[in-house]
């Protein structure tokens, strides 16, 4: 036997396989300390609290606070005048446009106010006649009552004078009856005095009968003149109920509704954002707006936020607003302002391909603090974060 053979160690074959088997080893060994590191650190990974979110995150868009409002005519017809053009502010009721038919109306109102004022005039008149009749009637009462007190006073005078006079002649003859059945006077002197008391007696039964039918008489001719009162009255007021004053009122207000509706106002403050139809188009309730209206003073973004995050949005949060396309540079900062009731299909689409266009979403409005940034770019479409933070 060989000495090579005898002593393995002495060829290099040996040591090429004790250097294999040493990295195999070490290989080994290092491979076993990377999975038990793994595990380790898996291990310590799954005791960490998870994650706390801290924004929601949405697409959106931007409209006026007011929102934007489509402004239609009222009736069919052709734009005459459109009084405004795009980029106007305007006033609340104030005169965007005129149909065709505007003059027509407005010519339709004016007779409709002259009939009105015509029966007015004639109202006022027949008015001025039944109270000057019932004035005359009024005073012919005082004209009847006034004398014929006056005569029922000095006929009352007349017979408290002759009641006086009727007193003492009785008295008279009484004392004349003594003395004639003393002998002290003859019976031609006590005749003489029954004749006077009968006298008075007839006269007075006289003027109390001219005091009554003076009486009867001024009771009957006042009673006669308040009967022409109440006459004149009442004529008047048939003259009232028989007056054109109400139908020509109804005729004037149906004018006026009519003419107003082919006048096209602002129904509130704001800014026009786009114009649809212009002079010489016809147009009707249902053809769609003439043109887009929004009070572009306050601007707000309206964020689509997907229903597994609406539980974490709350009014007053702070959120931040981007534009990826660069229509603003800079980051507009907001506040969440109101958050809807309504779950939907979400209406601003993202242009990632993979995104979902089919999302249920909530829309939550944003108060955009720069408002002046946004003003002209109603309907942007932009990124929105929610700091959800307490």
């Amino acid at each position: 036997m060989s000495t090579q053979s005898a002593q393995p160690w002495r060829r290099p074959s040996f040591w090429l396989l004790i250097a294999a088997l040493l990295v195999v080893g070490a290989g080994s060994t290092v491979a076993v300390r990377n999975v038990m590191q793994t595990r380790q650190a898996a291990r310590e990974q799954a005791e960490l609290p998870p994650p706390r979110q801290v924004k929601v995150v949405a697409l959106g868009r931007v409209e006026p606070a007011s929102r934007v409002i489509d402004v239609a005519t009222a009736e069919a017809g052709r734009i005459e005048r459109l009084e405004v053009q795009k980029g106007d502010r305007v006033e609340q009721g104030q005169i965007l446009a005129y149909l065709d038919s505007y003059d027509v109306r407005q010519a339709e109102r004016d007779l409709a106010a002259s009939q009105l004022a015509e029966a007015r005039a004639q109202l006022a008149a027949e008015t001025t006649l039944g109270n000057s009749q019932v004035q005359e009637a009024s005073t012919r009462i005082g004209q009847i009552d006034g004398p014929q007190r006056a005569a029922i006073a000095a006929q009352e005078s007349a017979i408290a004078s002759l009641q006086a006079e009727l007193d003492v002649a009785k008295i008279d003859l009484a004392r004349f009856q003594e003395l004639n059945a003393s002998g002290a006077i003859s019976r031609q002197e006590l005749d003489r005095q029954q004749a006077t008391v009968n006298r008075l007696s007839a006269d007075l039964g006289n003027a109390a009968a001219t005091k009554q039918r003076l009486e009867q008489a001024r009771l009957s001719d006042i009673n006669n003149a308040q009967a022409q009162v109440v006459s004149a009255q009442a004529t008047t007021a048939r003259s009232q109920v028989a007056s054109r004053v109400d139908s020509a009122a109804q005729s004037l207000a149906l004018a006026e509704a009519q003419l107003a509706r082919t006048v096209v106002r602002s129904p509130q403050a704001g800014q026009v954002l786009d114009v649809f139809a212009y002079p010489g188009e016809a147009v009707a309730p249902g053809d769609g707006p003439i043109l887009a209206l929004g009070d572009t003073r306050q601007m707000v973004v309206v964020a689509e936020v997907y229903e597994t995050d609406i539980g974490l949005v709350a009014l007053g949060q702070h959120a931040t607003i981007t534009s990826r396309n660069g229509a603003f540079s800079d980051t507009l900062t907001g506040t969440v302002s109101e958050i809807g009731l309504q779950i939907a299909k979400n209406d601003v689409l993202d242009d990632d391909p993979a995104a979902n266009a089919d999302a249920r979403v909530v829309e939550v409005r944003v108060a955009v603090d720069q408002s002046e940034a946004v003003a002209a770019l109603t309907n942007l479409q932009v990124d929105v974060a929610i700091n959800i933070e307490r």
